[in-house]
């Protein structure tokens, strides 16, 4: 008789690590940092945080490509048990609060920040100066269970 496989159980990265892409001003750029993305979470086995995170930097990177007129840097890091993702851009002016997702469901654009507030465990910005520019950093978190 056939064994049968067990399913393999995703562990965790129990080390911390952090990639950095810089991507120029283009619309295409939010699709490379999406695929980007899937593979690096695949790689470390953290399978179960795809899907949402590539939501969390479509947005982020989405926002700042189509708000600003310079590069954009896309930054994944993981500590055991949380996943941080963040987009910084030359625009040193804070974003705009994120709009009630339920109220404008309808809304073709607008939506970004909204959703990140809605999926992400935690959210926040900060000014942040890169390489003599001034910026601004957006990042959001999300957490696995212990």
């Amino acid at each position: 008789m056939p064994e049968t496989e067990e399913p393999a159980t995703q562990v965790a990265p129990a080390t911390p690590w952090e990639y950095t892409l810089t991507i120029p001003h283009d619309l295409r750029a939010v699709t490379v940092c999406r695929r980007t993305l899937r593979l690096i979470l695949t790689l470390h086995g953290l399978i179960a945080l795809v899907d949402t995170a590539e939501l969390l930097a479509t947005e982020l990177v989405g926002n700042a490509v189509r708000h600003t007129q310079g590069p954009v840097i896309l930054r994944v890091s993981w500590k055991p048990g949380t996943l941080r993702i963040g987009a910084w851009d030359a625009n040193p002016e804070p974003p705009e609060p994120p709009r009630e997702l339920a109220k404008h469901l309808d809304l073709e654009e607008g939506r970004g920040l909204g959703l990140v507030r809605a999926c992400a465990d935690l959210w926040g910005w900060q000014p942040l100066s890169r390489n003599g520019s001034k910026g601004k950093y957006v990042w959001c978190e999300l957490t696995t269970a212990a």
